[in-house]
């Protein structure tokens, strides 16, 4: 074995534990982006949890096809970058944001998210979904709030008993 398969070997491999364990991977197209803007771009991705990483399409597609994932086939041609997001919505989001800020030099080609093929129109939805954190807190808020509203009945009808009494008391005096 030469020392080149032996490395790109390793690369697949470390190509399929990011996808192990990405929750959504999504494949742009970056034709004419600058090194500032390539930066930016990864700093943004950085932040919100998401890796932005080039690989060789040829190694991604080797890397798809060891999960059992032909789908991507047909995504990995030209230059190809791959967000890899940690949780379902954070890539998507930065990448469709990207799509916009850098006017026809972003294209969004299609995204793997929960163990399936999405194409570019939904990730473009996908982008639009608030995160897993932002439901769970709506949910939490929404079931707050009856618990919140009988404490504060209660507590008003507490506060309120002492006056009822004096009322009474005042009127018979």
């Amino acid at each position: 074995m030469s020392a080149n398969f032996e490395a790109k070997k390793a690369v697949v491999g470390e190509i399929t534990e990011k996808i192990k364990a990405s929750k959504s991977v999504v494949f742009v197209d970056y034709v004419g982006l600058t090194v500032a803007e390539v930066s930016a771009l990864r700093n943004k991705c950085r932040e919100a949890g998401c890796e932005y990483k080039v690989y060789k399409n040829t190694l991604v597609r080797k890397a798809f096809n060891e999960l059992g994932y032909k789908d991507f086939d047909a995504d990995l041609n030209g230059p190809t970058a791959i967000a890899f997001g940690t949780d379902e919505t954070a890539a998507a989001k930065i990448m469709v944001a990207a799509a916009k800020d850098y006017d026809k030099k972003i294209t969004i080609k299609s995204a793997f998210v929960d163990n399936a093929y999405v194409d570019k129109n939904g990730v473009k939805e996908l982008a639009t979904m608030p995160s897993k954190e932002e439901l769970l807190a709506k949910l939490l808020g929404s079931l707050q709030a009856p618990v919140a509203n009988i404490a504060g009945v209660l507590s008003n009808i507490i506060s309120a008993l002492p006056r009822a009494i004096k009322a009474v008391a005042d009127q018979k005096a």
